[in-house]
């Protein structure tokens, strides 16, 4: 526990921020919350923590603006950027600057499985929490998947484990975190308004291996464009998964079934028709997935029977319902072009296809080239439906058009789209510029959809 004279402050007011207070509090600090947003511009639901927090005597700061110089430890919340000018101005003065992440770490006493990659993180973890789970009900799934380390990381035995989604939002702020299993599934061009390279963004993702030892692993995708890279710096045993080939030591398929080689003989997993799943991004999340709890040393068993079991997360691809023989699917968690490709590949009808959001300085052109023969008709909204039109319009795409509000949009498809086509939301943008989160976004998708006349 910390001397009562200390304090804290965190940056940031969601949900890993306000987890981050209640435990800084539990370890001895005054703290104090700042968010550059009011009090009113809080959903209702973060109002209440705020307010249960104010009586556990958490002082809070809305202001556009703030000086650091009087806190002795300032923890960020993964949503901050640390090119803020008071950010920066407290890192030159040698102030310590953490992430939540690396907070909640510093507490827990588990084995910590950490999973991060551009795509696929929540379908992969959310597996993975679930084999392990199976094997050790133990299990606690935190991170970037919606529960914030900090929440839970008190209650977790050291005979536990902690199955972690990791953003590199979370991995930049990073000084010991330290898994015992990490897993970069693949690196495509996201979240270039902040990391502004790709090499920053690269040196963001592999931060999940930097302080591992020869006595853990890293699992790493033999197909990804860094994978040589990702190898050459890893410090873990390096275990692979592919989906083309065999693998030396990891897990793979035959384009009929899903086998792993890690330990001293072949072994086959299960069939790909056996899976819940479908599409070949998630064979790539189960093999993953198959390499991740293999190296953790869950039983084969275990592994053959929960991969089957699983039948996928919300959001990602998700069957809403059929309206005048129209299906309509969510595929809010699509918040970047590699994330809505298999989207539009897996469907096999027409599409009316909503996309659009916050403007992440990333090409669409990969997207857009895959519209002619799939796409029916594009309805963009947010931040960046300009830079789309123009994309669409270079690639000779024409049947597209923009609105204003998400609902206009939603309502348009549902007008237009004829029986035996679907309405598919898969933005390929972040959802901050209009939602709270992409949870929200498909929340609201999914409740627009089920009031319509059907």
């Amino acid at each position: 526990m910390k001397h009562n004279e200390n304090t804290a402050i965190i940056i940031g007011c969601a949900r890993s921020g306000l987890a981050a207070a209640r435990l800084a509090t539990k370890d001895g600090y005054h703290v104090s919350v700042y968010d550059k947003k009011t009090y009113n511009q809080f959903h209702k639901d973060d109002q209440e923590r705020i307010d249960i927090l104010q009586g556990e005597g958490v002082q809070f700061i809305f202001e556009p603006s703030i000086s650091l110089d009087s806190y002795d430890l300032i923890i960020v919340s993964p949503g901050v950027p640390l090119d803020l000018p008071f950010i920066e101005e407290a890192i030159k003065k040698g102030k310590k600057v953490i992430g939540e992440l690396e907070y909640a770490a510093t507490f827990c006493k588990a084995p910590i499985v950490a999973i991060t990659g551009t795509n696929g993180k929540t379908t992969t973890t959310s597996l993975v929490g679930q084999i392990i789970k199976a094997y050790n009900p133990n299990t606690y799934v935190v991170g970037n998947i919606g529960r914030a380390f900090s929440e839970d990381v008190l209650h977790i035995p050291e005979s536990g484990v902690v199955v972690a989604e990791v953003s590199s939002f979370q991995l930049e702020t990073i000084e010991t975190f330290h898994p015992k299993v990490s897993a970069i599934l693949n690196i495509t061009p996201d979240h270039l308004n902040r990391h502004k390279t790709m090499e920053n963004y690269c040196k963001a993702k592999y931060q999940v291996f930097i302080n591992q030892s020869d006595a853990d692993y890293v699992i790493l995708n033999e197909q990804d464009e860094y994978f040589e890279e990702a190898k050459k710096l890893a410090s873990g045993q390096v275990i692979t998964f592919n989906n083309q080939k065999s693998t030396l030591r990891g897990a793979f398929s035959d384009g009929t079934s899903l086998y792993e080689n890690i330990g001293d003989r072949q072994e086959l997993v299960c069939a790909i028709k056996d899976l819940k799943i479908v599409g070949a991004h998630n064979i790539e999340n189960a093999l993953a997935a198959i390499a991740i709890c293999k190296a953790f040393g869950v039983p084969e068993e275990v592994i053959k029977e929960e991969i089957q079991k699983f039948a996928g997360v919300e959001h990602r691809l998700e069957f809403v319902c059929t309206k005048k023989g129209v299906d309509y699917f969510n595929d809010s968690k699509a918040t970047n072009v590699g994330a809505a490709i298999p989207g539009l590949i897996s469907m096999h009808k027409p599409i009316h296809l909503i996309g659009g959001g916050m403007d992440k300085k990333i090409s669409f052109t990969e997207w857009v080239k895959l519209f002619t023969g799939r796409v029916k008709k594009l309805y963009v909204i947010g931040e960046c439906k300009d830079q789309i039109l123009e994309e669409c319009k270079m690639q000779h795409f024409d049947a597209v058009e923009a609105f204003e509000t998400f609902e206009a949009a939603i309502k348009a498809a549902y007008q237009n789209a004829q029986s035996n086509e679907c309405v598919l939301l898969s933005p390929a943008c972040a959802s901050w510029d209009m939602f709270e989160s992409y949870e929200q976004r498909g929340q609201i998708f999914k409740e627009i959809v089920n009031h319509l006349e059907g």
